[in-house]
């Protein structure tokens, strides 16, 4: 019971501090609403009145959806892998160097986490209201599993990108280097329907396909018309992601504790 109540403290200890390190870096705040309502904003913007006027379809909806799915997913995976940073200083450095169970340290991670990927999402939302996105009650209970999986997602993908990497040093090179081509290639701003070839090949190995599609796909259940611009049903991207998770949690997780058992 005593070890139970220290592994939930340590938790909420991170998760609590990572949440109030967001709240109070004014600069971070600020950047994590200009990209995603730039991308909104002028590509979304810009799509429909190119595109989506012609097509009849409603592009600047699914560039807002899908910038929901990557925020959710980047701001978790990056977060986690600030682990490397808080590994080497200021008040993280005295929990690793404890005999704190390190399972904790990452579950705690995921949860602040995950935690200030919403607050990012509701200045979305916020900006998505302004611009016309129809968002009501029973749309964001429609999409709030899909933003769930995105997140815990992403945090499973920063585990298993954390556990290959030795120094905050190398994490800003390869980090980048992997998220990257998911923000093209992922449909998070044109849906992939109709791809073919390498791209759509490429693009059913990037995890944020899936995210970004169940996004859509829940806002767009009762919508026959905006289903055939969708890769997968729901159901298929929920169990993609759910696969995904547990083997980028497992795996990464395990390379995570051989590493600090190994330090």
């Amino acid at each position: 019971m005593n070890r139970l109540r220290t592994r939930l403290s340590v938790i909420a200890t991170i998760a609590y501090r990572d949440v109030m390190k967001f709240l109070r870096d004014r600069m971070r705040i600020i950047f994590s609403f200009v990209f995603p309502v730039m991308f909104v904003g002028v590509l979304g913007g810009g799509l429909q009145s190119s595109l989506g006027a012609a097509s009849g379809k409603d592009l600047l909806t699914m560039t807002f959806l899908g910038v929901l799915a990557q925020t959710l997913f980047q701001s978790t995976a990056s977060g986690i892998i600030s682990l490397i940073n808080d590994r080497e200083n200021d008040f993280s450095q005295e929990i690793f160097v404890s005999p704190t169970s390190r399972y904790a340290i990452i579950f705690g991670k995921i949860v602040g986490e995950s935690t200030i990927s919403f607050l990012q999402v509701v200045g979305i939302l916020i900006f998505g209201a302004v611009i016309g996105i129809k968002i009501t009650l029973v749309g964001l209970l429609a999409i709030f599993p899909a933003m769930v999986a995105a997140a815990l997602l992403g945090g499973a993908f920063g585990i298993l990108v954390l556990g290959n990497l030795n120094n905050e040093r190398t994490a800003n090179q390869i980090f980048p280097f992997l998220v990257m081509p998911q923000l093209f290639l992922s449909g998070v701003f044109v849906p992939l329907a109709g791809t073919s070839g390498l791209l759509l090949t490429l693009a059913k190995f990037m995890p944020l396909t899936y995210a970004v599609d169940l996004m859509r796909g829940m806002y767009f259940l009762n919508d026959v018309n905006a289903q055939k611009d969708l890769l997968h049903s729901p159901l298929v991207n929920a169990l993609v992601i759910a696969a995904m998770f547990t083997v980028f949690l497992t795996i990464g997780t395990i390379l995570f504790v051989k590493k600090e058992k190994e330090r």
